[in-house]
């Protein structure tokens, strides 16, 4: 009986793990993330709310007997996939009831479109390279926030007089810098009212920009790039070595047929050869 049990999970786990079940959830997903997008149209609702409601729940019970089917498939290897717990934490948050309570929970059905990351291996690569990218950003996150609090204090005291509401305080100068940083309206919207007042402020603003803009952004996009990197190939050399193994598991399978039909090989001559004698026995 546990043979047997086994050998059905074993086939239902290779069902809902193969390419076409894959594809087929995918489509779902994306026709999914179409009809939510349309349900935000009034002109849409009015002429089919009925139909794109219809269709969220059906798309809804699809996802709910996915995860039921891996659940059953896998059992506890369910959990030993973080890709698995996203997707099952996505498919509560959409189970959610609609009342008053949980209208924000409801909102948040948009997020089964991110079940596209742990469909598509691109995206999974992409993920987990930023996910490995976040220890090597804590250094260059604190020397950005060094950078900005020296700043920050800097711009207080030689501008907090002049323009309360943009250097007033440390809180409004970081906010201000920030803005500086990403270059949103730094020059005409904060810089030149700046230097109108003090002629030679570029002396601050310029090196902040080159720092922060052009130099330690940029360590975020090496570190980024370099996790990349690495990810690619390590998945590279996982496919390598699969590859590798499974030539050798089909080596071995030759090599195991080539004993057998040698084994088959020597026993015929002797059966053949044995026929005849036992034929001249009789006659004779």
């Amino acid at each position: 009986m546990q043979a047997v049990l086994s050998n059905g999970r074993g086939r239902l786990e290779a069902f809902v793990t193969s390419v076409p079940f894959e594809r087929f959830i995918i489509a779902v997903i994306l026709i999914n993330a179409v009809t939510l997008g349309l349900e935000t149209v009034p002109w849409a609702m009015d002429r089919f709310g009925s139909v794109l409601i219809a269709l969220d729940h059906a798309a809804l019970a699809i996802f709910v007997v996915e995860i039921s089917l891996k659940l059953l498939a896998m059992g506890p290897r369910f959990f030993g996939r973080a890709w698995n717990i996203f997707d099952l934490t996505i498919v509560l948050i959409s189970l959610a009831p609609a009342s008053e309570g949980f209208a924000v929970l409801r909102a948040f059905r948009i997020l089964r479109v991110l079940r596209l990351m742990s469909m598509l291996p691109s995206m999974r690569v992409v993920v987990q390279a930023l996910l490995e990218a976040i220890p090597g950003m804590g250094s260059v996150l604190a020397l950005l926030s060094l950078v900005f609090y020296v700043f920050a204090v800097m711009a207080t005291k030689l501008f907090g007089t002049s323009f309360p509401e943009w250097f007033g305080s440390i809180g409004a100068s970081l906010y201000s810098l920030f803005q500086v940083m990403t270059l949103e309206s730094w020059s005409m919207g904060i810089v030149r009212p700046v230097m109108e007042v003090y002629p030679i402020a570029w002396l601050f603003f310029v090196p902040f920009i080159l720092m922060t803009t052009f130099a330690v952004l940029n360590l975020f996009i090496a570190i980024i790039v370099n996790a990349m990197h690495a990810t690619h190939e390590d998945d590279a050399a996982a496919r390598a070595e699969q590859a590798h193994a499974d030539q050798q598991a089909l080596a071995g399978e030759i090599r195991e047929l080539r004993r057998e039909l040698a084994t088959v090989r020597e026993r015929l001559p002797a059966s053949m050869g044995e026929a005849p004698n036992r034929g001249d026995a009789n006659v004779g």
